[in-house]
């Protein structure tokens, strides 16, 4: 695969003769529309005949929701090791709360492409918001948490999932050793009754005394002691509320990782990879401006749309543009081969077990053919 960068006057059929490739082929991984339009500054993956070099060994873990489409899902399964369905909720007694949509067709079409399906639990309250109270009342009471692993691992059996991943956040500082006392606590019973895999999601930390509500409640060694595997969630530094920026900004995940490595070992942790942008209406307002979430196909399709060139930060290394609508100016900062590039990259450089991506609802295919040429999926 190679990458390329679309030009002033470039057309898909001048593209493939420069690269001596079918257009067909540049169609198909770019995920390209008729009548193809392309804008200057967007990234093509381009497929070749050249060898790739060896490569590494990498698990890949992707999140979906239960109403994903069949097509996507089946489109994606190839190149995942695990699928995380998300999600799994609780009250504080300790019982199991199921997904608003029965998720049986995800597992069975994970397990016959040979993916292992994951039970992902979450401590979200009737308005779909993570719950400080549940969190607390589960993880101070020995009761509650011995019944809902009694759950767990009855649904986990009756369904056939194979690993079950913890994803808690906003933790208060005062339920830490708590919180890490429960993912103990379940990886030891998870293990005991059919060697399921347990993963906890971590905030993006810097270091051991970052302060937040974010960070504060996770406790990075000891997590990545009792857990089989840590996922960093090294996204949305750009998201719905803030000021526009990268959601996935180089820099910013380089730090992250470089903190962790001292704390966990690399072959226990997944780096977090967004599949989604944002779209900011300019100016921004802290408190009233509300991004909109897009996927990178549909952002590279709306800088077509609005004749706009994307350009590319190189210290986030992440792709941008902007464009006017009705007399509003909007920035767009989304995910192209380039910054995924650059964060396989980083993956290599740390030597990381995994990729985890939030989330796979929507294709972006040269994302996944990207990946394939440069790791082996196991």
């Amino acid at each position: 695969m190679e990458i390329y960068v679309v030009q002033a006057g470039d057309t898909v059929s001048r593209i493939a003769r420069l690269f001596y490739v079918d257009l067909s082929e540049i169609i198909y991984a770019n995920q390209l529309p008729a009548p193809y339009d392309l804008a200057v500054g967007q990234a093509l993956l381009i497929p070749t005949d050249n060898s790739p070099a060896e490569s590494v060994p990498l698990r890949v873990n992707g999140y979906a929701y239960p109403f994903i489409s069949p097509w996507v899902l089946n489109q994606t399964l190839p190149f995942l090791t695990e699928l995380s369905v998300f999600s799994y909720g609780f009250t504080a007694d300790g019982d199991l709360i199921p997904p608003f949509t029965d998720e049986s067709n995800m597992v069975t079409a994970a397990l016959r492409e040979g993916v292992l399906p994951i039970l992902t639990l979450t401590p979200l309250d009737a308005a779909g918001q993570f719950s400080n109270y549940l969190i607390h009342q589960l993880v101070n009471s020995p009761e509650a948490m011995n019944r809902l692993i009694d759950n767990l691992l009855i649904v986990m059996a009756e369904k056939n999932y194979r690993g079950l991943d913890i994803d808690f956040e906003y933790i208060p500082a005062v339920d830490r050793d708590a919180f890490t006392s429960f993912v103990r606590l379940c990886a030891q019973r998870m293990h005991a009754a059919g060697s399921y895999r347990v993963s906890v999601a971590l905030a993006p930390k810097t270091s051991a005394a970052q302060q937040g509500l974010l960070y504060e409640g996770k406790d990075y060694p000891a997590l990545g002691e009792a857990a089989d595997a840590v996922l960093l969630m090294t996204y949305e530094w750009g998201y719905t509320y803030g000021p526009p920026m990268a959601v996935a900004p180089l820099n910013k995940v380089r730090q992250v990782v470089e903190y962790a490595v001292t704390e966990i070992p690399p072959s226990k942790i997944y780096l977090g990879i967004p599949n989604y942008g944002y779209d900011w209406p300019l100016p921004y307002v802290s408190g009233v401006t509300r991004a909109r979430t897009l996927g990178n196909v549909e952002a590279v399709m709306l800088a077509i749309q609005q004749g706009a060139s994307i350009r590319f930060d190189e210290t986030a290394q992440s792709p941008y543009f902007r464009y006017t609508e009705r007399e509003i100016i909007h920035e767009v900062w989304f995910e192209d081969v380039r910054s995924l590039q650059a964060k396989f990259d980083l993956i290599q450089e740390y030597h990381l077990t995994g990729a985890g991506y939030w989330n796979i609802m929507q294709l972006f295919r040269a994302n996944w053919l990207l990946l394939a040429d440069q790791f082996q999926i196991v």
